[in-house]
């Protein structure tokens, strides 16, 4: 057989360089309009909160203050309370991360039922922010169904909603019940990466099914719980307005107002956007180091 008639090899069919670069450029040609588009309407709103944040404004007429908005809001004993309210929202974080700890390693070792399950557990991920707190609200309120229980049992109705620490619980209540289901699905991703046969070799040594979660299953999806804890701390400070307008508006008083509702209060409940604009600048920069802060401890990013 002549060196014409050679099957060719897998080196001969590799892309030149020229080529890798020709198809390289193409790539990003293509995927270049999109990106300007997401980063102009990223950025630009960003750009233009930091303009504001150094007015004082009301949308139409600018008055350049430099650093008094921020020195307004750090100085503000009313930010610092709502800060603290956020703090104990970050109780729903362990919460969360338990019971998606729980239901994964249950649905991955797949009990009688465990797709209907997935399926319960997955469901209030579908629903909005607003119908949760919607439904939240009316089961605890004052003619409520946990209230009609209390009652049927001979005990008195509870205001849920005039007393701050109840009705902190219940807005945490609403989030692990929200956010757990689809906490586990990200845990189960890690789970389905470990090798079956480390689980039936330390089952054949007698292993028990807590033994096997704290020396197999909990350091084989470190990775994945310290991203899962990432996200639900962020999800804290950024991400509760809906919960709180619906359900208590800040109330009663301040004692369930968060950071990104008082961004929202001090923004469009009067006519100085300029220390709304401020605190929500300081909130992303916050944001922005406690993520590289968890990122190093959790040490996702690095090759260990």
């Amino acid at each position: 057989m002549g060196a014409a008639d050679a099957a060719p090899t897998a080196t001969s069919l590799r892309p030149t360089a020229p080529w890798r670069r020709r198809d390289r450029r193409i790539g990003l040609a293509a995927a270049a309009p999109a990106f300007i588009i997401v980063v102009g309407f990223m950025m630009y709103p960003v750009l233009y909160a930091l303009f504001i944040s150094f007015n004082k404004t009301d949308g139409v007429d600018f008055e350049w203050v430099w650093f008094k908005n921020y020195s307004n809001i750090l100085t503000d004993p009313l930010v610092h309370q709502v800060f603290l309210n956020n703090v104990k929202f970050l109780i729903s974080v362990p919460l969360v991360i338990f019971f998606s700890i729980i239901v994964s390693v249950l649905l991955f070792e797949k009990i009688r039922g465990w797709k209907t399950f997935r399926i319960i557990f997955f469901l209030p991920n579908v629903l909005s922010i607003v119908v949760i707190g919607v439904m939240f609200k009316s089961i605890f309120g004052y003619y409520g169904a946990v209230n009609s229980i209390i009652a049927a049992v001979g005990g008195n109705r509870v205001s849920f909603f005039t007393d701050g620490s109840l009705a902190i619980w219940v807005i945490v209540i609403a989030l692990v019940w929200s956010g757990f289901g689809y906490q586990a699905l990200l845990i189960m991703s890690g789970l389905s990466a470990i090798d079956t046969s480390v689980f039936e070799a330390a089952a054949l040594d007698g292993a028990g099914w807590w033994r096997r979660l704290r020396w197999i299953t909990l350091p084989n999806i470190r990775r994945e719980l310290g991203f899962v804890f990432i996200i639900n701390v962020l999800y804290t400070f950024t991400s509760l307005f809906g919960f709180i307008f619906v359900m208590t508006a800040g109330g009663p008083g301040y004692a369930t107002t968060t950071v990104d509702y008082l961004v929202y209060l001090k923004a469009f409940g009067s006519e100085n956007l300029g220390p709304g604009a401020a605190l929500a600048v300081l909130l992303f920069l916050f944001i922005g180091l406690l993520t590289i802060l968890q990122n190093r401890f959790f040490r996702i990013q690095g090759n260990d």
